[in-house]
């Protein structure tokens, strides 16, 4: 059986499950390849900017690392933006839910709220409200975003910093996306 016999899931046969679980397994395990593939396609995304959008990650990465800031900061920093193409409106929230089953809950906070905490630089130059993040001011991850923004996120358009690439971050991108994950 190459595929299931089902057109409606409800129809699915115990054999038709057990077929797509066996090929879940090799699809999950092919995640870390599929991250940075999206990574490297951030190379020709938004103009504007000094920078590309994926050296913007990689410098933010870069940076958690020289900060001492463990694994999953650095991978959350490199992927903070892997949803700019498909979501730019919602892109922070769409990366936090890529990076939820793998990484601590204060991570996926901070990435899913790194879009609101950084219109604290921008907004008040377009006539918008630059403290919308202080809504959440009691949060107990409130300072670890503003610490994300601040130290990697808002400082990383800078084409002079010296920038480690994506091969070095390979490695742990692999490390985070192939971690177990349970239901």
């Amino acid at each position: 059986m190459t595929e299931v016999s089902f057109t409606a899931m409800c129809n699915g046969t115990q054999a038709d499950y057990e077929l797509l679980a066996a090929l879940e397994g090799p699809h999950v395990a092919g995640l870390p390849g599929r991250i940075l593939s999206a990574l490297t396609a951030l190379e020709h995304g938004l103009a504007g900017y000094k920078i590309t959008r994926l050296a913007h990650s990689l410098q933010s990465a870069t940076r958690a690392e020289a900060d001492g800031a463990d694994i999953e900061w650095i991978v959350a920093a490199l992927t903070h933006d892997i949803s700019d193409e498909l979501a730019p409106l919602n892109h922070a929230e769409m990366a936090a839910a890529i990076l939820r089953p793998y990484v601590r809950e204060e991570v996926t906070w901070v990435v899913e709220k790194h879009g609101l905490f950084q219109t604290y630089y921008w907004a008040h130059h377009l006539g918008h409200d630059r403290h919308g993040r202080d809504k959440y001011r009691d949060h107990p991850f409130y300072a670890s975003c503003v610490r994300f923004c601040e130290r990697w996120d808002q400082a990383s358009f800078d084409p002079e910093y010296p920038t480690k690439p994506l091969a070095y971050f390979a490695p742990m991108v692999e490390d985070i996306f192939s971690r177990p994950v349970s239901f």
